[in-house]
């Protein structure tokens, strides 16, 4: 018992250590981190929302600026939360001192929790930001609140242990790139930020249904506005399954330490 409680212990110790360094990491360089995607967000409010939203008009019984909000809240998480992990872990095996951790008698779940929560805590902090900036271009009201927190650390979670097996199979930098460029950016650009699949052509729509991100962005979107193309309960079974098959696997390359045992 009390080897066990010793146990529980170092870990709990070991979490909070890996927790506060990577708040620490994100807010020491805000500036590079939290400042960027600020300022894009902004861009797409005025550019988006503003000047090709008028010529649009309303959509789904909203203003456009009111209905792309939700979708660019949830990329700037997305992005935010997979980017955070991708980098700091990576960071650790270029450096070596990723090895500690392997050695060290901490739990494969501390690891993964730890940075894990450094990632959705990134997310979390730039999409509050946004919103707080979306107020000075509309009016937000949330629909349903338990839903929209529900949706947003589901999405946050997925895309950090995203970014961690990103991490893993990484060689060298240009690596941890290729999947938020090649991958990420075109799921997130066709998942429903900037428009309602309603308006594409049925096989076009029922092709849509396959991507992840449509399904978080619609949730989302319902949370705040009340309005989804998709079925909730089937967007947040599928973010309950993502969640736990990425977080098993995860473990499971931690356990094996493949890649980054050298």
């Amino acid at each position: 018992m009390m080897h066990e409680q010793s146990e529980f212990s170092a870990n709990l110790v070991a979490l909070r250590t890996i927790v506060y360094r990577e708040v620490r990491r994100f807010m020491r360089i805000w500036p590079q981190t939290l400042l960027p995607p600020a300022i894009t967000m902004v861009l797409y409010f005025v550019i988006f929302g503003n000047l090709i939203g008028r010529q649009i008009g309303d959509m789904d019984g909203f203003t456009y600026m009111e209905y792309i909000v939700p979708g660019l809240i949830m990329m700037s998480v997305i992005t935010n939360a997979y980017g955070n992990v991708v980098s700091s872990f990576f960071g650790s095996k270029f450096q070596r001192s990723v090895e500690e951790l392997m050695v060290s008698p901490v739990s494969p779940h501390t690891i993964l929790i730890g940075y894990v929560t450094g990632g959705v805590l990134r997310g979390l902090a730039v999409g509050i930001i946004v919103t707080l900036l979306s107020l000075f271009f509309t009016h937000l009201q949330v629909h349903h609140l338990g839903l929209t927190v529900l949706v947003v650390l589901l999405t946050a979670t997925i895309f950090s242990l995203g970014g961690f097996i990103n991490a893993v199979f990484a060689r060298n930098f240009d690596d941890i790139s290729i999947i938020p460029t090649f991958v990420l950016t075109p799921l997130t650009y066709l998942g429903g930020v900037f428009y309602s699949i309603s308006l594409l052509p049925p096989f076009w729509q029922t092709v849509s249904m396959a991507n992840p991100v449509l399904h978080m962005v619609n949730a989302f979107r319902y949370g705040i506005l009340g309005v989804s193309d998709i079925s909730i309960g089937t967007a947040i079974g599928f973010m309950l399954v993502a969640t736990a098959v990425l977080y098993v696997l995860c473990v499971r390359l931690l356990v094996s330490g493949r890649g980054m045992r050298q």
